[in-house]
């Protein structure tokens, strides 16, 4: 005989499903008794605050009437309520005082600038970063300087007017991986 696994459980009986379960109490009759202490409280609670209400309201100060009199002045400043007197008087003076400045003119550099990108003891290797300098675009110098550590041949860029084109030449030559390159005054 096939069994039903849907309906295992036993049928429910026919009483109310909502009083079957949980505890048992009794409700409450319609009419019972009111919590008094309770309602005590929250009266004496309510007079309490009443009272309370009644102190503050009566302490806060009545501004009087005008009588069409002045007021005698209290004996007693208060310092807080007297504006504060200035001491020093520098901000009067410096709103009515002018200065002259004397700015004295720009002068023009004469001295143009120099930039020297290597300094070599052979010349094959100074005439080798000119070579260099010339795939750039740009033309420079081989000069021999000899003082008392020896011969030395160095790599010039220049001269420059403006230190601003100075500084143009340097970063593109920087780009080109020609490096250690320094601006100075060419003092003729």
């Amino acid at each position: 005989m096939a069994k039903d696994y849907v309906r295992r459980s036993q049928p429910r009986s026919k009483r109310n499903p909502r009083t079957t379960g949980g505890s048992k109490r009794k409700a409450a009759p319609q009419g019972s008794k009111m919590p008094w202490l309770a309602v005590i409280f929250a009266l004496f609670l309510a007079a309490g605050l009443g009272y309370l209400i009644y102190l503050v309201k009566g302490s806060a100060e009545r501004p009087p009437a005008d009588t069409g009199q002045t007021q005698a002045v209290p004996a007693t400043i208060d310092p807080l309520d007297q504006k504060p007197v200035e001491k020093w008087r520098y901000i009067e003076q410096l709103e009515n005082k002018e200065i002259l400045v004397d700015v004295p003119e720009a002068k023009e550099n004469t001295q143009p600038y120099l930039m020297q990108c290597g300094s070599f003891r052979s010349q094959s290797q100074a005439e080798q970063l000119k070579a260099r300098i010339a795939f750039q675009g740009m033309e420079s110098q081989v000069r021999r300087s000899d003082g008392s550590n020896g011969t030395w041949y160095r790599v010039i860029l220049g001269p420059y007017q403006s230190k601003r084109k100075a500084e143009k030449d340097k970063h593109q030559l920087l780009r080109a991986n020609v490096n250690h390159c320094a601006i100075w005054f060419w003092e003729g």
